[in-house]
């Protein structure tokens, strides 16, 4: 997945979680998830996750509440999950996920941003087998726990891949363990900094540096919309 790309992004993403654009996404997503699964965290693993991701980025305590709060309003019931699929520079692959309350205008800034930087939005399913959806779990390194112990824990859960980087360990696995997963590495005492669910390329492209700027400059676009969640890529 391209580590070290990947490591420029999430250290733009420390940067990006002191900006005030961060919690009205954050709060989306904490949103919908009280809207689909109800307002309990402790029986909504999808809530409970939404609130921890919350939490890793500083989102207030009000902030989570009232985002909580909104799931059982109007304005609730006017967002929808839509996601677009395109090429960007050099070929790259991109799947974008969003958090709407107008569909017209996503769609819209979506292809400005690919019309303006070397790309094209493709018709949606197009990328359907070039990725695989999985859960997530990233943890750090926790005083008195193993990662090997962990690794074998979260088997009977579901677990697909266990990755070690650094202090940092990855869990992987089908998108249908997400909530077993969860739960599985909560209750093993271990640190848990995000889980999400995430679209994983199956045949990923290595890119020179010179490309991976461009791509960047578009990807970087993408992040910025007030209704982009997520935007994965196949980059190697």
């Amino acid at each position: 997945m391209g580590r070290a790309f990947e490591y420029r992004r999430k250290s733009k993403e420390k940067r990006w979680g002191t900006m005030s654009r961060v919690f009205p996404k954050l709060g989306k997503v904490i949103t919908m998830a009280a809207k689909e699964g109800g307002a309990d965290p402790e029986s909504n693993s999808k809530l409970r996750s939404a609130i921890l991701n919350a939490r890793g980025q500083n989102m207030p305590k009000d902030n989570i509440e009232a985002a909580i709060k909104r799931a059982s309003g109007k304005d609730a019931q006017a967002i929808v999950e839509v996601s677009y699929e395109g090429k960007g520079p050099h070929g790259v692959l991109l799947f974008i996920e969003c958090a709407t309350d107008n569909t017209n205008r996503s769609v819209a800034n979506v292809k400005t941003y690919f019309n303006k930087n070397g790309g094209e939005v493709v018709n949606n399913g197009a990328f359907d087998f070039l990725f695989s959806r999985k859960a997530v779990i990233e943890m750090e390194k926790t005083e008195g726990v193993d990662f090997d112990d962990v690794e074998l824990e979260l088997i009977d859960a579901g677990l697909e891949e266990f990755e070690v980087i650094d202090d940092m360990a990855i869990a992987y696995g089908d998108y249908k363990s997400f909530g077993s997963l969860t739960q599985a590495a909560e209750s093993l005492g271990v640190t848990i900094k995000k889980t999400s669910l995430q679209r994983i390329p199956n045949s990923p492209v290595e890119f020179g540096e010179e490309q991976l700027v461009e791509i960047e400059n578009l990807i970087d676009k993408l992040e910025e919309d007030e209704d982009v969640q997520a935007v994965y890529n196949n980059i190697a």
